[in-house]
């Protein structure tokens, strides 16, 4: 038994989800998997399905109707995982921009570590993106000096979408107020995490443009995150940011086979 479920939002990522599947699962720490599909018309969720023959109890796939967008899909995946004994969930993108293998420096930055929240992030020595044009490098850094200096943090990378939140994190946040669907979703949780006052470490990744399938990014998505930045620092001020006491056992989290899995 894990303690960890690696979250994989899909749309039409046929071209990469066995590959991201089988990497994750080869990988020396053992992490399960659940593949939040939003009705892909290109069949991904079939080679999930397929796949789960191989890794029963470890593969896991949530099936939902619609694109319903990069936020929800993840807190569709929160909510699953706090229903079960896991302790630390990762957001992780299909495409291998985000690198497998640093699933396991992220889990030590929280679980040996000691911290709420590990930022797989792009900047925080120096500027670490691989195949993307000058254009989409100079939008990412600045919007996160935009979002620094608005918001206060100082996260080096607020937009990035490789996560290790530890269970106490989600526990906290309400996630069903959780506005954003896109690049401000990403912003919007980690400002609600370090509003309540969650130790946040980044750790350094290389971030690799995918080679096959479309990119999801669009310009609304951008849109939303510099305007959404500003309506997250004003909200704030009507707020009240106060941790509850809860309970640390495992006593408290239901055992897997106490729920039916998803597929």
């Amino acid at each position: 038994m894990t303690d960890s479920v690696v979250i994989i939002p899909t749309y039409n990522e046929i071209e990469n989800v066995e590959a991201i599947i089988r990497k994750v699962f080869s990988l020396p720490k053992a992490f399960d998997l659940l593949i939040v599909d939003d009705g892909s018309p290109d069949g991904t969720a079939l080679i999930v399905k397929e796949l789960q023959a191989e890794f029963p109890g470890r593969l896991h796939l949530a099936e939902r109707k619609g694109k319903l967008g990069l936020g929800t899909a993840y807190i569709h995946g929160f909510k699953w995982g706090l229903q079960r004994h896991y302790r630390y969930f990762f957001e992780m993108d299909a495409d291998f921009s985000h690198n497998p293998e640093d699933l396991v420096r992220l889990h030590e930055a929280c679980a040996v570590e000691g911290n709420d929240i590990a930022v797989g992030s792009r900047y925080i020595r120096g500027v670490n993106v691989v195949n993307w044009p000058m254009r989409r490098v100079l939008m990412s850094y600045f919007a996160g000096h935009y979002v620094r200096f608005v918001t206060g943090m100082t996260v080096m990378d607020p937009t990035a979408g490789f996560i290790c939140y530890s269970r106490d994190v989600l526990e906290t946040l309400p996630l069903d107020h959780i506005k954003f669907v896109g690049y401000a979703f990403q912003i919007e949780m980690k400002f609600d995490a370090w509003k309540y006052g969650f130790k946040i470490t980044e750790v350094p990744i290389i971030f690799t443009d995918r080679t096959l399938g479309e990119s999801k990014m669009s310009a609304g998505i951008f849109k939303e995150a510099i305007l959404g930045v500003l309506g997250l620092k004003i909200g704030s001020f009507f707020k009240r940011y106060v941790r509850e006491n809860k309970a640390k056992n495992s006593d408290s989290v239901e055992s897997p086979s106490s729920h039916a899995a998803l597929g």
